[in-house]
């Protein structure tokens, strides 16, 4: 191959030449990718994590890293001929991302466990390995894509909206992503991706995607509280926004921002919603719907994946995520000169929360500039 070729990870040297460390979770989107860039001649070693109790995962099914997963992804190594190697990260994944869970959900936040694992484990101390395997770049099978613009490698939506998976990968920082390819990133359907792992004879074609929290089998977050953090789940009052008490709840942490079902609060004329929580005071806040529109969402620990820094007093047209399944919306973003900044919704938005991600994107295309985490603020 030229020297003045590049091969389809942006290599200049044949692929055969460039070891690729593939992320494999052991369902079909990282399979399709591991198998692929086998079949186009790569140097491939397949990892996959192990991130909690082994013979409990085997239980579990709908959810991502489980046992059974862990064996597809091994299969598939067999299958396809290259080396496929098991990782035990069950204590950086408890430390980083599980205790973290727990507290955030304690002071009433909605945390996305998902976000920090690929924050503080698959692209961190995974990719640190994949450096130490001495790979030219690490794989994974998001539904997210890498573009090559005038100042660098930057950060896109996928091809196919509805599996845009950008939201979840908001906190890429620059370095990681000059390591980083995302093959399927392209990609305008899942079938696409389904037809490419039957082509390749995966085992894996017919899959089911997941669909849980890993560690949250069928979705229960207050009893994975309540073994994390015993009599978490004490109980209080439900209030509404004056302070009036109306009924007794069953614990904080069985309850959500925007929540309307499930309040055992009957004989109103209109429903009630969830519009805060305050764990300090053991209270559920309801009120009605119209008390959960924001314009305004403080947001900390920000990455900015735009071509200049952030500088208090700029106001940058963007557009925002708040949810992974919501569309973007138009906003403002305002830098503080304390780290933090504001975004400013052209159109307010319900259920906005505490330990949600807030996502930023450029106000046309499909560019990603970064994002942060929503928090309560100060008072303005």
């Amino acid at each position: 191959m030229p020297l003045d070729t590049l091969n389809s990870l942006g290599f200049a040297k044949p692929p055969s030449e460039t070891r690729v460390v593939v992320a494999m979770s052991g369902g079909v989107d990282s399979s399709v990718v591991a198998a692929e860039l086998k079949s186009q001649g790569y140097d491939v070693v397949g990892v996959t994590l192990q991130l909690y109790d082994h013979g409990a995962a085997l239980a579990r099914k709908g959810a991502c890293c489980a046992g059974v997963d862990i064996h597809d992804a091994r299969r598939v190594a067999e299958s396809m001929g290259f080396p496929h190697y098991v990782l035990d990260y069950e204590n950086i994944f408890r430390d980083a991302v599980i205790e973290e869970f727990a507290e955030s959900y304690l002071a009433g936040a909605t945390p996305v466990p998902c976000i920090r694992c690929n924050e503080r484990v698959k692209f961190k101390d995974l990719l640190e390995t994949a450096r130490d395997l001495d790979a030219d770049c690490m794989a994974t099978g998001h539904y997210i894509q890498r573009k090559t613009g005038a100042r660098g490698p930057e950060l896109h939506m996928a091809g196919d909206p509805n599996r845009d998976q950008s939201y979840f990968l908001f906190s890429t920082t620059p370095e990681q992503l000059s390591y980083l390819r995302f093959p399927l990133g392209h990609l305008t359907s899942k079938a696409e991706t389904r037809a490419l792992a039957a082509k390749h004879g995966l085992a894996v074609a017919d899959k089911p995607d997941s669909q849980d929290i890993c560690f949250v089998p069928n979705g229960n977050y207050a009893s994975v509280i309540e073994k994390l953090r015993p009599g978490a789940g004490e109980p209080g009052e439900i209030v509404d926004m004056a302070g009036n008490r109306l009924a007794e709840h069953r614990g904080v942490i069985h309850y959500t921002i925007g929540q309307r079902r499930g309040l055992g609060i009957g004989g109103l004329a209109d429903p009630l919603y969830v519009v805060r929580l305050d764990p300090d005071k053991r209270q559920v806040v309801v009120g009605p719907k119209e008390a959960l529109a924001r314009r305004t969402v403080p947001v900390r620990e920000i990455n900015w994946l735009g071509d200049t820094p952030l500088a208090p007093g700029q106001e940058i047209p963007i557009r925002t995520r708040i949810r992974s399944t919501r569309p973007p919306a138009e906003a403002i973003l305002r830098p503080l000169a304390d780290g933090t900044a504001e975004v400013d919704l052209l159109t307010a938005e319900e259920g906005v929360s505490p330990g949600q991600a807030c996502v930023f994107y450029a106000p046309e295309g499909t560019r990603v500039l970064g994002g942060g985490w929503i928090w309560r603020g100060a008072p303005r």
